[in-house]
C-alpha cells in the first residue's frame, strides 16, 4: 500500500473512530432504563422497551467496530496491513477504503 494511501486511510479511520464514539454516547443516552413511573400506555412501553433491545443491538455492533478500528490503526504501518488473515492475498483496496476494519478479502470473508 502507497505511503498517501495509508495517510488517506488513517484520516479516514480517525473520522470514523470519532463518529462512532459519538453515535456511542447518543446510544447510551437511548438505551438507558425505561422508569416504570411513566405515565406511558401499556402499548408505548411496549414500543420503548422494544426500541431500547434495538438500540442496545446497535450500540454492541457499535463498540465491536470501535475496537476493529482501533485495532486497524494500531497495524495500518505494518507490512502485512492490508492483506488477507485467512488466504493472505491483497485486499482489494476499494474493501478496505470502505471497510478499513476488514481483515479478509471479499472471497475469504464470504465464506
Amino acid at each position: 500500500m502507497a505511503d498517501l494511501d495509508r495517510q488517506l486511510l488513517r484520516l479516514k479511520i480517525e473520522s470514523s473512530i470519532e463518529q462512532i464514539k459519538e453515535d456511542i454516547e447518543d446510544l447510551k443516552i437511548l438505551t438507558a432504563p425505561i422508569a416504570p413511573e411513566n405515565a406511558i400506555g401499556r402499548l408505548s412501553r411496549m414500543d420503548a422497551i422494544n426500541n431500547k433491545s434495538i438500540n442496545e443491538a446497535a450500540l454492541r455492533k457499535s463498540k465491536e467496530k470501535l475496537q476493529k478500528l482501533k485495532y486497524a490503526l494500531s497495524r495500518i504501518e505494518d507490512e502485512n496491513f492490508g492483506m488477507c488473515d485467512r488466504c493472505a492475498k491483497p485486499i482489494q483496496p476499494m474493501r478496505i477504503m470502505l471497510m478499513p476494519e476488514s481483515n479478509y478479502c471479499v472471497s475469504c470473508a464470504s465464506r
